[in-house]
């Protein structure tokens, strides 16, 4: 069976590492992108299964990423994690409207992050 493919977005590059050897351990091949311009440029022409995203990054910030990736019908339907330190109900909020499926916040267990994505991508 093909390996699942997850985008991360972070601008930290120690945790985008810190979540992709999470996600390399369980079986899933991963991109890595420091912020929603380059995530949006790394998904050109790409199938992705999940992005985990993080909602405070310079140039282009979690949910305006994730309102321009539900713009583009090739990935319309790809859930998104926002994992973030954000923990007000304000932000859940506007990222919920924007289509994030699950919020995890930083710090996270590995254990979380995993049954979060388990339960999102498909079989």
């Amino acid at each position: 069976m093909a390996k699942k493919t997850i985008l991360i977005l972070d601008d930290s590059a120690s945790m985008r590492a810190t979540v992709s050897i999470t996600l390399n351990g369980a079986g899933y091949e991963v991109i890595e992108a420091k912020d929603g311009n380059e995530g949006l440029s790394k998904l050109s022409g790409l199938r992705v299964n999940l992005i985990i995203s993080d909602v405070n990054m310079p140039g282009m910030d979690g949910i305006t990423f994730l309102k321009k990736l539900k713009e583009q019908a090739a990935h319309r339907y790809v859930p998104v994690i926002m994992l973030t330190t954000e923990s007000a109900d304000d932000k859940k909020q506007q990222g919920k409207e924007a289509g994030a499926k699950a919020w995890i916040v930083k710090p996270f267990e590995p254990a979380k992050l995993l049954d979060a994505v388990s339960k999102l991508i498909q079989p």
